[in-house]
């Protein structure tokens, strides 16, 4: 029994032992074994992040490089340089950005936004949001405005839109397809273009040319219909975001507030 209680007593030793030789000590400072694990996962997940694999012999490279850093420091307080103005502003920044950051991440993790939440996001935009049109058009695009009464003439006659499109056109995108523009909504045409289209009915053609800076436009309308709103998961991570956004900005305008800053 006695045996026993020593040869456990012994094995906690080594134990400890075997702990505190992890750390490393240079120069009787001390490189923790958390730091090192603490930047080797951090590394690793940005190469992760990247789509790497972590290489095996990253926890290796990370202490080498803090054990650099270490001699590097300590050479550089022999010095004085910690005491010099700007550099000691810039410990500071980067320690108040560090905290800073951490504050914010654990906020986003203990405040996380709920499906509840964004439902309610969803169903405030969607209100808000006015039903969105697209338009299927043709065009006719020449040069001048008297080639464009031109037009007009020959539609009235009974010549066909596609035709006219294919023979008179100078827009080489619609040109071959009879001038057809396909489904767009009202922003994504030249204003006047844009504004002559929506007022036209089904199947109505403008009455007089429209003139934007490619040259004299002839528009025929085939077919308006009302886009469906995206449903919510499509919103989801938008949301969630925006959500996220918004606490993050009310959090810190709530401990702005309760601080007293003097400037």
């Amino acid at each position: 029994m006695k045996k026993t209680l020593i040869a456990g007593a012994l094995a906690c030793v080594f134990a400890a032992s075997a702990v505190l030789a992890a750390d490393i000590q240079v120069n009787g400072s001390q490189i923790s074994q958390a730091r090192v694990d603490a930047v080797t996962k951090m590394m690793s997940a940005q190469a992760q992040a990247q789509g790497q694999q972590a290489d095996p012999r990253l926890p290796e490279m990370v202490k080498q490089q803090l054990i650099t850093a270490e001699v590097l420091r300590q050479e550089a307080v022999r010095k004085g340089i910690d005491k010099q103005p700007d550099v000691r502003a810039e410990i500071e920044n980067a320690e108040a950005m560090t905290l800073a950051n951490q504050l914010i991440k654990q906020f986003v993790a203990t405040t996380p936004v709920t499906d509840s939440d964004i439902k309610a996001a969803y169903d405030k935009l969607k209100a808000a949001t006015p039903p969105k049109k697209s338009y299927h058009a043709q065009h006719i695009l020449v040069k001048t405005e008297a080639e464009a009464n031109a037009v007009l003439v020959a539609l009235k006659k009974g010549k066909p839109f596609a035709a006219l499109a294919k023979e008179k056109s100078i827009d080489p995108g619609s040109k071959g397809n009879g001038g057809d523009l396909g489904w767009n909504d009202a922003e994504s045409f030249v204003g006047p273009f844009g504004d002559a289209m929506t007022k036209l009915a089904k199947g109505q053609i403008s009455s007089k040319p429209v003139q934007t800076q490619y040259g004299w436009h002839i528009i025929k309308l085939d077919d308006v219909r009302t886009e469906a709103f995206p449903q919510m998961d499509a919103l989801r991570p938008q949301l969630e975001q925006q959500l996220q956004s918004q606490r993050i900005q009310q959090y810190i305008a709530d401990l702005k507030a309760k601080a007293k800053i003097q400037q």
